[in-house]
């Protein structure tokens, strides 16, 4: 697939190093000609410098045959221009980031559709939406929904009490648990495993199971935390995604929201009537006593910084709080953040991406998940007639080593996948996959 990214700041410049590692042929464009050299020296791409409004620059970036163009400048405006002005030049598909919640509204939605845009996304509310989801699942570090909510994948941290601890998985298969679940993935001093029957757990495995909705909650147990109900929240960091979390839950629990900015406490004090705003240093340990960090059920890092995030998370974490989220957006920094005991990252970036992912798939892909912890994927497909996936039963597709199907949902009848499982048309399927496979699954539902 040809994809043109128009702006090459954090976001763009993940988002090529990914694409072009799927083996996309991947352009950027950008005005700094310092940050696209930077981003050359990472990927294998082609870069074009110049203004991402000019049709001149568009053109000579090949944008009127490209099949994807993605508008990620820091300028929301400008990428509703250039995504629109690609789609009238023969973009196939435009998409572009936004800064404002009311672009979203239905109604709205539809004049950018009118204009070409085919979807637009907004980094920060799909960060928000992602905590917001995690504080339901305490003793989990990462937890998506697949197929309308009735697969889910529940990743989580074995502690010293989990009862998975020195069992293997032919183990758990002969009590009859992965009836209800399957581990699709262990992820171990920065590796990633496919488990096989003879594969042990042991403690700090970071472990992936794709489950039945409800029993989700009970297979996060197996992490050796119980699920706790939060009703006391601290928020540190007054940025978008802090805001919206809290507009968002206000009504539901007891939020207070730390900033150090003066003006920026006033104006949300005004916007956020049932949170208690709090102007103070977030990194003074005992300023946040004072303010009852440790009667905290959870604590959110989302100051923007990804170091304050870091520190405030880790000693949140030492002073009691049951969940710690924090939101690092430095990637060099995501693996010391996970390594301190903070319950679950978050990064703008990678939430953003699996939105994006979906759209350089040729399949029917409904939801992509590009994990924490792990550089694989999970993938929902929906199985076209006549594909590989209806010809054989899953143990005979003879799919790639590192590609695992999970579970499969056909109307309201969810099945874990085992080799004897069968797939029709039509069916959703929830796939495991590493990176080097995501370009091959595909072909077997299509």
């Amino acid at each position: 697939m040809k994809i043109v990214i128009s702006g090459v700041r954090e976001m763009g410049s993940h988002l090529a190093r990914m694409l072009s590692g799927n083996g996309h042929d991947i352009t950027v464009i950008d005005s700094d000609e310092k940050a696209l050299d930077d981003v050359r020296s990472l990927a294998d791409l082609i870069t074009v410098a110049g203004d991402t409004t000019a049709f001149a620059v568009l053109r000579r970036a090949g944008v009127r045959r490209c099949d994807l163009y993605i508008a990620v400048n820091p300028d929301e405006n400008m990428n509703i221009l250039s995504a629109a002005m690609a789609k009238q030049l023969g973009a196939k598909k435009s998409i572009a980031r936004i800064d404002n919640n009311e672009y979203l509204e239905p109604n709205n939605k539809e004049v950018f559709i009118d204009m070409g845009i085919d979807y637009l996304f907004y980094p920060e509310k799909i960060a928000a939406s992602e905590v917001i989801n995690l504080l339901g699942y305490t003793s989990t570090t990462d937890y998506v929904d697949f197929s309308n909510g009735l697969l889910s994948l529940v990743v989580f941290r074995l502690e010293a009490t989990s009862p998975l601890l020195g069992k293997s998985l032919a183990e758990l298969s002969g009590e009859g648990a992965l009836n209800e679940f399957r581990v699709v993935a262990i992820a171990r001093g920065g590796l990633t495993i496919i488990p096989r029957g003879q594969d042990e757990f042991f403690e700090d495995d970071i472990v992936y199971i794709i489950s039945r909705k409800e029993i989700a909650r009970n297979v996060a147990e197996l992490s050796g935390h119980r699920n706790v109900e939060v009703k006391n929240m601290m928020i540190l960091g007054g940025s978008r995604i802090g805001a919206r979390i809290a507009h968002e839950l206000q009504n539901d629990m007891n939020i207070k929201l730390v900033d150090y900015n003066g003006e920026r406490a006033y104006r949300l004090a005004e916007e956020l009537d049932k949170v208690l705003i709090i102007h103070e240093d977030g990194r003074d340990l005992d300023a946040m006593l004072e303010e009852g960090l440790t009667s905290m059920d959870a604590f959110v890092a989302v100051t923007g910084r990804s170091e304050t995030n870091i520190l405030a998370a880790m000693q949140a974490k030492r002073m009691g709080v049951k969940k710690v989220i924090a939101e690092v957006e430095n990637l060099n920094y995501i693996s010391l953040a996970e390594s301190v005991g903070i319950d679950t990252i978050i990064n703008k970036k990678r939430v953003t991406a699996s939105n994006i992912f979906r759209f350089t798939m040729s399949t029917d892909v409904q939801t992509v998940r590009c994990l924490s912890g792990s550089d694989a994927e999970v993938m929902e497909f929906i199985v076209k007639p006549n594909s590989p996936a209806t010809k054989a039963l899953v143990k005979d597709l003879h799919l790639p080593e590192d590609v695992i199907i999970g579970g499969v949902v056909r109307g309201d009848t969810v099945f874990i996948a085992k080799g004897d499982t069968a797939m029709q048309a039509y069916d959703r399927v929830v796939v495991f996959t590493m990176p080097g496979s995501v370009a091959k699954v595909g072909d077997f539902f299509n």
